[in-house]
């Protein structure tokens, strides 16, 4: 039995995918690479976009 979501719309700058882990090419002591973790600055880390937010850029 199909289970019914609301649609939510995706954010059009991350495109779904807020959270990123970008390497800075160094290591720690341990040997892992240091890697800093970056939110959309557009949806604030939650991937969707509220649709009065669609409604104002014409989408």
């Amino acid at each position: 039995m199909p289970q019914h979501v609301p649609n939510t719309p995706v954010c059009l700058d991350c495109d779904g995918f807020p959270v990123v882990a970008i390497t800075t090419g160094t290591r720690d002591r341990d040997g892992s690479r240091t890697t800093l973790r970056i939110t959309c600055r557009a949806c604030k880390g939650t991937g969707t976009v509220r649709r009065s937010a669609l409604a104002r850029t014409g989408r």
